[in-house]
């Protein structure tokens, strides 16, 4: 089902598909996400990258859980059988990371950070559990401007693990948040970054 996250009627026409398509909501996961389209210092950055990464990354992010939040509310009023909805939120280590020549980029996934946050707090009352994923350096068509950057990097040690991840490391951490058994640590953040989120000295 095609969707723009950042238009508030393709939102509610996913979710509209979805219900309508299986009757319930068991999971979301925010993946959908942009980069910059021009890496600008931020004394350069744009009006037009900053509304285009924010607006599809953190605003976008922010009304798919709001929507599809209280659609599982609307599924657990209906007295579904074996109904334990969750939502994962992607991110990035950009959450907490300066990167200054993607400055909207970072920006955009602190948000994602703090909406996780809030539906956590907010839906815990309904049991509603939510988990943010913080991805690393991920080798995806993303990232494949800043190969010779990042081999360089990783090579150096950037990370404790010297390797590049995989979508697959990404997609084990969803499926741990999926799983059921991280339920009583909603909010809980995993990182699939080669441990890049461990400060050394």
């Amino acid at each position: 089902f095609k969707c723009d996250i950042s238009k508030e009627e393709d939102r509610k026409a996913l979710c509209n598909f979805a219900i309508e398509k299986y009757g319930r909501i068991d999971l979301l996961v925010n993946n959908a996400g942009v980069a910059c389209k021009v890496r600008l210092d931020v004394l350069e950055t744009t009006e037009e990258s900053f509304d285009r990464v924010v607006g599809i990354n953190t605003k976008g992010t922010f009304f798919m859980c709001q929507v599809f939040a209280n659609a599982m509310i609307e599924c657990q009023a209906k007295g579904l059988e074996d109904y334990s909805p969750r939502i994962v939120n992607i991110a990035s280590n950009s959450s907490y990371t300066s990167s200054t020549s993607r400055g909207e980029y970072c920006i955009s996934k602190a948000g994602v950070s703090m909406t996780t946050l809030l539906f956590a707090d907010k839906l815990a009352e309904y049991g509603i559990p939510v988990f943010e994923v913080r991805p690393g350096i991920i080798k995806t068509p993303m990232t494949d401007v800043v190969t010779a950057k990042y081999d360089k990097l990783i090579s150096e040690g950037i990370t404790p693990i010297k390797r590049w991840g995989t979508p697959e490391d990404v997609a084990k951490c969803v499926l741990a948040a999926a799983s059921g058994l991280l339920d009583f640590g909603t909010g809980t953040v995993l990182n699939a970054d080669g441990g890049f989120h461990i400060r050394r000295l």
